[in-house]
């Protein structure tokens, strides 16, 4: 069946002189058939056109405006809609105090005025699919003009929602929230003051040191909620631990006592290295080997792995090296202001390893650079601290361009690196009675915190939080009844360790921002351990019993799993290995082929070893000779038959005589 083709005609749009309703040619309109032509084709010469074609695509042109301002020409293509901003905001001034007075007649205005929209614009397309941004005014348009009804045009209200909104921003952000104090828990390590804290960087670890000569070791990875330490040792036996800190890798701890030899210990507590004690007669501190009087000190190096730093009360700062342990790597002198000696009480590297600081008893602070001759010193600062009491912790900041000392003068004291020569502030009202109260930074450097001793008059000691920036008090927390000696802020598990003078070890952190650690412990169950079996029957003791009625002996649980032990069945032993043989080969009672035949096969019927071997086999010569099975048949008719010896006695032979 043939189809005729389908075509289509041009769309021409009338002016609004014509009739309103658009007319469709059937027939397309071309120049080429209602023009004249001459020649071949388009090759030939085209005549002049006539007035009404002129006339015809002029008006073509206008509809072909027309067209796109309406939106028809794109063939689906839809604009975005404009409108007027100015005019549109002025409406809206216009309209605000109205709908504060009367919203219902403002809603029946705007639905008024969407009808009146709506009946412009049916001719056209939807404007519900119209494309681009929707200004929103007083209210939120929609794509056909119209409110949405039911909302407000308070602006008012608006912006004290976003106000609150920055107020709860800046609540988040405030030092105070950044603070892990919200849960705490406690660790006991003994009756005496915890004068050392250290935990390694990845935060499973935490070693604290005390004056009753021990050290204990914290698994936060296994630990549970009874939150006991799984090793306890006296590294240096009869001398406080003065000082403990991890290695940057986390694999060594440096133990400083009050014993002029520092050591170094593993993961585990195990001794590793121990630092050469120097010869008390020199008087030259610089030709002697180590430390002649008690360490005050310590620290590892941020660069070097293997190097750490040791003060004493000789005067000096030492560097060691962990492999060599027979003599130090630098010798430091400190220096008071006559050019006398005085005693480091505390020391410590900026975070790039190029600064050592030390803190000393006359009340200064000196440093030193590493990659210079220790000669002398790069800052000094002779009126740091009050004379004669001693700095009893260095600590530079994590940005390194702080400084913060803590001494016994009841001060806390920032300093800029960048300009050395006085303090940025003085935090005073810090009693301490420890040499070894210390401070320490927040990890993002924006608080600095340290404890206080127990005044006499006190209940409870604080631990205070200061703003580095501001230097305001941002928090001040009652930790113990005891005095606050050591402060730890882990920056990776963001929790809080407080030593204090009770033995007790606090630890704060917060359920939202500190992660592990503590926190991790407290959700753990305590396993109590296997008690012991209670016997409730009386024993009878038989001792003329038969064996059949005995009774068994009621032995104590240890014994009891000792005497299973031994039993192999109840112990589940597994086969012995096979240990006889040599080369390679198992011996002749092993497990061969060749002693598999000699046991089962060919030595069933075993000869004992006090037989006569000739008795056995004679045994059987009757029932060979009567019933032949091997040899015999063989043999039988060319095998002479045997001629034995009679039973009597042969003739003696007689002695030849010449």
């Amino acid at each position: 069946m043939n189809r005729g083709k389908i075509t289509f005609g041009k769309i021409n749009l009338k002016t609004p002189s014509a009739t309103s309703s658009n007319v469709v040619d059937e027939k397309p309109t071309t120049s080429a058939t209602e023009d004249s032509t001459s020649g071949f084709g388009s090759f030939g010469r085209i005549e002049s056109a006539k007035p009404d074609a002129v006339e015809r695509i002029a008006q073509d042109l206008d509809n072909s405006k027309l067209q796109e301002v309406m939106g028809i020409s794109g063939f689906g293509r839809k604009q975005a809609k404009q409108f007027d901003i100015n005019e549109m905001i002025q409406k809206a001034k216009q309209n605000a105090p109205k709908a504060l007075v009367d919203e219902k007649s403002l809603v029946k205005t705007v639905n008024a005025e969407g009808d009146e929209n709506d009946g412009e614009d049916d001719d056209g397309d939807d404007d519900g699919d119209m494309i681009g941004p929707i200004p929103t005014a007083a209210g939120e348009v929609e794509a056909d003009g119209r409110r949405k009804r039911g909302e407000r045009n308070d602006s008012d209200d608006s912006d004290d929602d976003d106000e609150a909104d920055d107020d709860d921003e800046f609540d988040e952000d405030a030092p105070i929230n950044k603070l892990p104090h919200s849960h705490e828990v406690e660790m006991r390590h003994g009756n005496k003051a915890v004068i050392a804290l250290a935990s390694d960087p990845s935060g499973v670890r935490l070693a604290s040191g005390s004056m009753d000569y021990n050290v204990n070791f914290w698994d936060f990875s296994g630990m549970d909620k009874s939150m006991k330490s799984f090793r306890s040792l006296q590294p240096c036996e009869n001398h406080p631990i003065r000082n403990l800190h991890y290695s940057f890798s986390g694999d060594m701890m440096l133990v400083v006592s009050g014993s002029s030899q520092a050591k170094v210990l593993d993961r585990d507590g195990f001794e590793k290295m121990e630092c050469v004690k120097g010869d008390q007669y020199i008087a030259d501190m610089s030709k002697t080997k180590g430390h002649i009087a008690g360490l005050t000190s310590g620290c590892w190096s941020p660069v070097r792995r293997e190097e750490f730093l040791t003060s004493g009360m000789d005067s000096t700062l030492r560097t060691w090296v962990f492999a060599k342990t027979k003599e130090q790597r630098a010798v430091i002198k400190t220096r008071a202001q006559g050019g006398l000696k005085t005693i480091p009480t505390s020391c410590a590297y900026n975070r790039d390893g190029t600064l050592i600081a030390a803190g000393c008893s006359d009340g200064s602070l000196q440093t030193w650079d590493t990659r210079k001759m220790f000669v002398h010193t790069t800052h000094c600062i002779r009126d740091a601290h009050t004379k004669g009491s001693d700095i009893s912790a260095v600590l530079f900041s994590y940005s390194g361009f702080q400084l913060a000392s803590r001494s016994m003068d009841e001060t806390l004291k920032l300093w800029d690196m960048r300009a050395f020569k006085k303090p940025l502030h003085v935090f005073d009202g810090l009693y301490s009675r420890y040499d070894t109260t210390d401070c320490c930074y927040s990890p993002d450097d924006t608080m600095i915190l340290t404890g206080e001793s127990l005044p006499k008059d006190a209940k409870q000691a604080n631990l205070y939080v200061y703003d580095t920036k501001t230097f305001d008090l941002v928090a001040k927390l009652p930790i113990t009844d005891s005095h606050v000696i050591r402060t730890l802020w882990h920056p990776k598990l963001n929790q809080i360790f407080v030593g204090c003078g009770n033995g007790v070890i606090r630890g704060l952190y917060d359920e939202k921002r500190s992660m592990r650690g503590a926190k991790q412990c407290v959700i753990r169950t305590h396993r109590k351990k296997k008690k012991s079996e209670i016997v409730g029957t009386t024993q009878i003791i038989t001792p003329h019993a038969l064996p059949l009625f005995r009774q068994e002996k009621t032995r104590s649980l240890r014994k009891k799993l000792e005497k299973e032990r031994l039993d192999p069945v109840k112990s589940k032993r597994p086969d012995l290995p096979i240990t006889s043989g040599q080369g390679g080969r198992v011996a002749s009672s092993g497990g061969t082929l060749s002693s598999y035949v000699i046991r089962n096969l060919g030595l069933s019927k075993r000869v004992e070893d006090d037989q006569d071997p000739r008795e056995a086999i004679l045994k059987y010569a009757k029932e060979a000779a009567e019933n032949p099975y091997w040899i015999a048949p063989a043999y039988a008719k060319t095998q002479p038959k045997p001629i034995f010896n009679s039973e009597d006695e042969p003739e003696v032979k007689k002695s030849k005589t010449e």
